[in-house]
């Protein structure tokens, strides 16, 4: 056999190869794992992802009021929880897919006494809150990215057994036009995407319109004040928990009367937001 026919009986003989692994039953690569299964709608969550940014963790972390107000609102009721958050980030920012992936983040957690437990876990979170950048809803290069990258974190968050549920954040509070917006924005993706929609920006201009004496933001007029967080962690209680928070002891070290009013400001926005 000549060089030159040697050469072309290779090219032939992978030519071939390649459409009977093409033709194969068998799979060139691992199969898809099975789902995990959903956590029930209508039941109070067991657990819960908070993947945002600095809205989440300002004032030691949205999960320490929710953890104080679950304590005392659900007596006996075990909720775990924990945050992912990047500092000035958009929902692009975030891989949903390696925060869900088994064994990584929640296979452990720590008592009020500092101790260690493993958890034995069906799936890792029963919800999965998600919040973009504070402006990138509406703002005119980025609500392209918001739309899609709600879609695609509420399929990836779908297929590993939990509920998607958005955080509809605040405006600035030298720009309150911003609200309507933003509520907009949230409500049309949560609709698109059967998110459930925590209404925390409407909470923030009821407060606003009855009370603008009180303050909820920090200097830099984005981020929230104590006040503002604990408006946060109470509008969130009352969405994923259907449970008002009017009369809970807990007032993150703020004022009795104003804890109250804050209580009374996110229960009403929350029974007043219509759900998608």
């Amino acid at each position: 056999m000549s060089r030159l026919s040697a050469a072309a009986f290779r090219t032939l003989l992978a030519a071939a190869l390649l459409a009977l692994a093409a033709c194969s039953h068998t799979p060139l690569s691992a199969p898809a794992a099975a789902p995990v299964a959903m956590a029930p709608a209508g039941q109070p969550p067991a657990s819960a992802i908070y993947i945002g940014n600095s809205f989440f963790y300002y004032n030691n972390g949205i999960t320490t009021h929710m953890a104080r107000l679950v304590a005392e609102g659900l007596p006996g009721f075990r909720h775990r929880h924990t945050m992912v958050t990047i500092s000035g980030s958009g929902a692009d920012w975030h891989d949903v897919e390696s925060y869900l992936r088994p064994n990584a983040i929640g296979k452990y957690s720590f008592t009020s006494d500092n101790k260690v437990v493993f958890n034995k876990l069906d799936r890792l979170f029963d919800v999965a809150v998600m919040m973009d950048c504070s402006q990138c809803p509406v703002h005119p290069q980025l609500k392209t990215v918001f739309t899609e990258s709600m879609r695609k974190n509420s399929e990836i968050v779908r297929r590993h057994g939990a509920r998607p549920v958005f955080f509809m954040s605040w405006a600035y509070k030298d720009v309150p036009s911003m609200t309507q917006g933003l509520a907009d924005a949230y409500t049309a993706a949560a609709r698109e995407n059967r998110a459930q929609v925590i209404p925390a920006g409407l909470a923030f201009a009821r407060s606003v319109a009855l009370k603008p004496e009180l303050e909820l933001y920090a200097a830099d007029k984005r981020h929230p004040s104590v006040a503002g967080s604990y408006l946060a962690a109470c509008t969130t209680y009352a969405t994923l928990f259907g449970k008002s928070p009017v009369g809970l002891s807990y007032a993150a070290g703020l004022d009795p009367a104003v804890a109250r009013h804050l209580q009374a400001v996110a229960w009403e926005t929350v029974q007043a937001y219509r759900q998608p």
